[in-house]
């Protein structure tokens, strides 16, 4: 059964958000090739568009046969100042010898507009994805961590949102109850699960009581690369202030050896609160849920339709009402 069914046409209701158009709609290959060159990148014409929802990422070939990759942030996701303090983040782990991939300097610059976009332009940098299931590629990423952590407590994030239930749940169902996604037969299911499932998790963060720092914000399998030197942290988009716990939780597998392994390398470089692993099952609800608000508050962007046709149907939103209630009888 479609959401057509209980929401008066979920495909009608796309097509009309379609209809108005959408920031990144402006963002054609010309304006790509356009915003880079502004800045002093000699672009060949070479354009590859890569795999991002939140932004849109591109990779350039240059004249002199090097390539670069260029990211268009999302329009009022993020301020300016916000930007600048996450280029500002990732400058400082350079700093420290961490492998990250840095935006490129142009005149002292690194971020840019063109267009009515705010980009960078970063390195292309190689590699293949981490191989988890071993243990001693998990102490080298919880060493790694660990010195990330070192930097990120040494100041805080000023205009960066934080790791908290009102952002990651109660903003995030606002977006799942304001859009045409949730069929009206789960939309009591929904409030309720969603409400006790914010109960718990006040009572869970009042508990440990976690100590927020600067982190990378999203750290699993998909934002590293493993290279001939060892593992390299990508996008840095979702940086946010939050305990350390967020940045280890997603890279734990499913043994305990693994997860100790990754305990133990971060343990070599700086003393973890093992207080925060109680919020383990919290912060992987807390992800569950805005999941769904994400996508809720991005199905006007077209990419997203394409990319998440299962939202439209009825069951996807019976059975992630169900993933809550489970979370909660397990937790």
């Amino acid at each position: 059964m479609h959401l057509a069914d209980h929401a008066g046409g979920g495909a009608g209701n796309r097509a009309a958000l379609s209809a108005h158009g959408h920031p990144y709609d402006v963002l054609t290959p010309d304006a790509v090739l356009s915003a880079v060159e502004s800045v002093g990148f000699a672009a060949d014409g070479r354009l590859l568009a890569l795999n991002s929802f939140e932004n849109r990422v591109y990779q350039l070939g240059l004249d002199d046969g090097t390539f670069v990759v260029a990211k268009f942030y999302r329009p009022r996701r993020w301020s300016e100042a916000a930007l600048r303090e996450e280029h500002t983040f990732t400058a400082e782990l350079v700093a420290a010898e961490l492998p990250v991939v840095a935006p490129l300097q142009v005149a002292g610059e690194t971020l840019f507009q063109h267009g009515g976009f705010h980009f960078a332009v970063f390195p292309r940098r190689g590699g293949r994805a981490p191989e988890l299931e071993g243990t001693d590629t998990l102490a080298w990423l919880g060493r790694t961590l660990a010195r990330v952590h070192v930097v990120g407590a040494r100041s805080r994030f000023v205009h960066r949102a934080r790791i908290d239930i009102d952002s990651l749940v109660r903003e995030a169902s606002r977006h799942v109850l304001a859009s045409p996604l949730l069929p009206a037969t789960t939309r009591l299911r929904y409030t309720a699960a969603v409400d006790s499932a914010a109960r718990f998790l006040d009572a869970r963060w009042a508990d440990a009581a976690p100590h927020a720092i600067r982190l990378h914000g999203d750290c699993h399998p998909g934002n590293l690369l493993w290279t001939e030197t060892g593992p390299l942290l990508l996008d840095l988009d979702d940086a946010r202030a939050g305990p350390a716990i967020q940045d280890l939780w997603m890279l734990f597998g499913d043994g305990p050896a693994q997860r100790n392994a990754l305990l133990e390398g971060y343990a070599q470089f700086r003393e973890l609160d093992f207080g925060e692993l109680a919020l383990v099952e919290p912060l992987r609800l807390m992800r569950q849920v805005h999941y769904a608000g994400w996508i809720a508050q991005r199905w006007d962007d077209p990419a997203f339709p394409r990319a998440f046709p299962w939202a439209g149907e009825a069951r996807w939103w019976d059975d992630h009402v169900n993933d809550i209630l489970d979370a909660l009888d397990t937790a």
